[in-house]
């Protein structure tokens, strides 16, 4: 049997200090935690050695791609517990950890100081500092002087006072040897900008766009829509595939088998001999197009988001370019997927030419990235392996820190959380199947405690294209707007899929799918139809955009209220001075119910204070919290969600 044994000397080298309990930390460093250009990054550990010497800390980050250290002194609270911060003003990959060494100069003044309280003699105690003195090196010029200065004052008059002098002890603590310094390992950390952290969401299908009855939609339609948008709010438009479709098993109306000859087709079978992952559908428009589309929504504060799906159809030009990328069967045809995706042909991510597939995939991100595109929701990822994932978004990251990648994909919640820490900025959630109050509570709890929080952003979209939940089948207004309340507010990320603000809710009978869905049709709509939500969508926008509280996720905690058809919780900001509260209901009828505010406080002035009175965020209306909280009335049928601002 094998046994590693420890020498007496290897354990005498050994490290002096053990670092611990790191926070954050994801699985032990080996995925990174996520934190948002221009926020305070704080960390925490237990740092301890033997003995009651004194300990110094430091937290030491940089860049990635950087070679020097930033350092940023660490400070004691008590039991050993270390906290220290930073503050990364730049998107891109970075590194932490954490230095701990003795400050020995610090250890004989305490123990001097000790002993002249006892009354003991302090004259071999002195010389021994004074010697320290002569061992500080490196030291900035001003500290120099400081430690020269105060030298001489001790030799010229025996006195130990000029040693014990504070301006002396700062000075030594940055220029004395660390002999026993001793550094964590290097920590990942992903630093994204804000818009990983907050948007809204609108998803469309570019073909549908035009008002012309049965007339294929353009990116110029496209652009005609973007005002309309911009209006209500939204802060990202964002597009099924725009590329060529494939002939060969294309699905028909309501994903039939066969498709007639007018049918376009599913935009998820990329791929024809007029291109594939980097080109457009020639019905679309042309590349100019598709730069003035990307330069209007700048003019309206919007950012353009492409579906990126690493699948092709069976006429996608890689098939006979590079037939290596693909599986065939025995009679020599191409493998494709099962069932309902039979028009789709998966890669060979493990084939021999495995480097160059994965390749072709990142130049055609950076392809569309070359044409101002930031934004990239990456559809079916079950279709490529984990180590795919992480090198893609490594890569786009190092050469592009700005673009932001959305894991749409609904999976197995493990693969869900595996796929967030392999680095997307965002990630799809249970949340269209989450209604009642006590799952909501549970899946938003878990999302928002740690770690989940450190790694994990959730985009709570209500529907896609593939996805028509049951509860809103019924076409209820009040539904719908409850739903969409719930996901602004809950998370800072939510979406919708065009077609949401119209009540649209017919589906394929015992299906979450949308009849004659336009996956494999073109529609054309009235978007100001009578009864649509426009109005109340824009307000809910405006509501978001007025409160730091609901532009993030994290700071969610849920208050306990009786009713439990309602949900109630209040978020806070990372800067407390904005604090907002929700009750929203979860059934149509109308009720009273208690919200209970009496621990509620908010940041005044940096003083903490209790909360006095609340201001509807609709209605500009306000209201005194009297015996620790206040009676409220809910009706959905007007509104099913009520929203406060809280004020002291």
């Amino acid at each position: 049997m094998n046994k590693t044994i420890q020498t007496v000397e290897s354990a005498a080298s050994g490290s002096a200090f053990l670092i611990e309990d790191i926070y954050p930390l994801i699985d032990g460093g080996r995925f990174a935690v996520k934190r948002i250009a221009g926020d305070r990054v704080e960390v925490w550990a237990d740092i301890y050695r033997d003995g009651d010497a004194t300990i110094s800390a430091a937290l030491i980050w940089r860049g990635e791609q950087e070679r020097e250290w930033r350092r940023e002194i660490m400070i004691h609270h008590g039991d050993d517990r270390w906290s220290g911060a930073f503050v990364p003003t730049e998107p891109g990959q970075y590194a932490y950890a954490i230095e701990a060494w003795t400050d020995e100069f610090a250890t004989w003044r305490h123990g001097l100081e000790r002993k002249q309280l006892s009354g003991g003699d302090v004259t071999l105690d002195a010389i021994e500092g004074a010697g320290l003195l002569t061992k500080a090196h490196g030291a900035r010029q001003d500290a120099a002087a400081v430690i020269v200065r105060q030298c001489e004052n001790y030799l010229g008059s025996g006195d130990v006072a000029p040693l014990l002098a504070t301006e002396l002890g700062e000075a030594m603590a940055e220029s004395q040897a660390r002999p026993d310094l001793t550094r964590s390992p290097n920590f990942p950390l992903i630093i994204d900008r804000d818009r990983a952290r907050f948007g809204a969401w609108y998803q469309m299908m570019p073909r549908s766009q035009s008002q012309v009855s049965g007339h294929h939609g353009t990116l110029r339609d496209c652009i005609a829509r973007v005002p309309d948008i911009a209006a209500m709010g939204f802060d990202v438009l964002y597009f099924t595939p725009i590329h060529p479709i494939g002939h060969t098993r294309r699905k028909g109306r309501n994903n039939a088998a066969v498709a007639t000859e007018a049918e376009p087709g599913s935009p998820y079978a990329i791929g024809t001999t007029e291109g594939g992952h980097d080109a457009l559908h020639p019905e679309l428009g042309t590349i100019e197009d598709f730069r003035a589309l990307v330069a209007t929504c700048l003019e309206y504060g919007l950012e353009l988001a492409l579906d990126f799906a690493v699948q092709c159809s069976p006429d996608h030009p890689w098939l006979t370019q590079h037939p290596e990328w693909f599986k065939w069967r025995p009679d020599r045809s191409v493998r494709t997927a099962d069932g309902p995706y039979s028009d789709i042909v998966i890669p060979d991510f493990a084939s021999v030419d495995r480097i160059g597939l994965w390749n072709a995939f990142r130049d055609a991100m950076l392809f569309w990235i070359d044409h101002g595109v930031t934004i990239f929701a990456i559809d079916n990822h079950d279709t490529a392996p984990l180590p795919f994932w992480e090198w893609l978004i490594r890569d786009i990251r190092l050469r592009h820190p700005e673009v932001i990648l959305f894991s749409k994909t609904f999976a197995r919640p493990k693969l869900m959380k595996g796929l967030a820490k392999l680095g997307f900025a965002q990630s799809f959630s249970y949340f269209p199947w989450r209604t009642a109050k006590g799952e909501l509570e549970q899946y938003l709890g878990e999302l928002t405690r740690y770690p989940e929080r450190d790694f994990y952003r959730p985009n709570l979209f209500v529907n896609t294209p593939d996805l028509l939940p049951y509860h809103l089948q019924s076409g209820e207004a009040w539904m719908f707007k409850s739903r969409a309340a719930l996901a602004a507010t809950l998370s800072g990320n939510y979406g919708l899929y065009s077609g949401f603000e119209l009540l649209e809710h017919e589906a394929v009978p015992g299906h979450e799918e949308y009849q004659d869905s336009e996956k494999y049709q073109i529609r054309q709509r009235d978007w100001d139809k009578a009864g649509n939500i426009k109005p109340y969508i824009t307000e809910l926008n405006r509501i978001r955009n007025d409160n730091a509280a609901l532009q993030q996720t994290t700071h969610l905690r849920f208050l306990g209220i009786e009713d439990g058809e309602t949900i109630a919780f209040v978020k806070e900001a990372a800067d407390p001075a904005n604090t907002v509260v929700a009750a929203i209901a979860l059934s149509r009828h109308a009720r009273e119910f208690w919200l209970p505010l009496g621990d509620l406080a908010i940041d005044v002035g940096g003083e903490r204070r209790h909360v006095t009175t609340i201001e509807n965020l609709m209605t500009g209306e306000q209201s005194r919290i009297e015996w620790g909280g206040i009676r409220l009335r809910i009706d959905p049928d007007r509104d099913p969600a009520l929203m406060f601002r809280c004020l002291a």
